[in-house]
């Protein structure tokens, strides 16, 4: 039975949706070389040398430069892969990284699986949402998947969200499963919590 907190998320989720889908191509454009450059000096500020990073939607801030850069600059870039299970799996990225479509629709690294507890050797974990409020509390897109995995993990890294700078709101309603995060990445800046 569905909450007044589920009912609230899916409107937040929607409107988000319609924003995000809204903007200009030149709002995209300077969206992702904000995101690259706060990303590029979050990894070099905690010095990582293995971090999670999802692949980037259409709509969301796009994460490929950020991935490429690190991928150059030997840094051990780990991807979600979907599983039926409601579990992440995952596998290294490589430069020239073929996609594929994944349960959802989102698009997922061609790759050898190495199983939900790769995920415990990294450094910075990078994860999508859909908003940030001030105290952490992420608002995914629904499917739980990061939540497990965050909520599961004996040491966590820091885990930092990238979101439009617009999707840091205040009013997340947060529930008992949801996994807060340490920071959030903007176009325009890093916020730590």
């Amino acid at each position: 039975m569905p909450t007044p907190a589920d009912h609230q998320k899916r409107a937040l989720r929607a409107e988000l949706r319609e924003r995000r889908q809204n903007l200009t191509v030149v709002e995209r454009e300077n969206a992702t070389i904000g995101v690259t450059n706060n990303l590029i000096s979050l990894v070099s500020g905690l010095d990582a040398r293995s971090v999670s990073c999802y692949l980037s939607s259409p709509t969301e801030p796009d994460t490929r430069p950020f991935v490429n850069w690190a991928l150059a600059h030997d840094v051990r870039v780990l991807f979600p892969v979907s599983r039926e299970d409601g579990l992440l799996d995952w596998t290294v990225g490589s430069e020239g990284e073929q996609e594929q479509q994944g349960l959802y629709g989102m698009p997922e690294p061609v790759g050898e699986p190495l199983g939900p507890i790769a995920i415990n050797d990294v450094d910075l974990i990078v994860v999508p949402a859909a908003a940030i409020s001030p105290d952490g509390t992420r608002l995914g897109w629904g499917r739980g998947y990061y939540d497990k995995t965050l909520g599961s993990m004996e040491k966590c890294p820091p885990v930092y969200a990238v979101v439009y700078d617009s999707e840091i709101v205040s009013d997340i309603p947060r529930e008992l499963h949801d996994q807060p995060v340490n920071g959030v990445v903007t176009p325009s800046r890093i916020f730590d919590f």
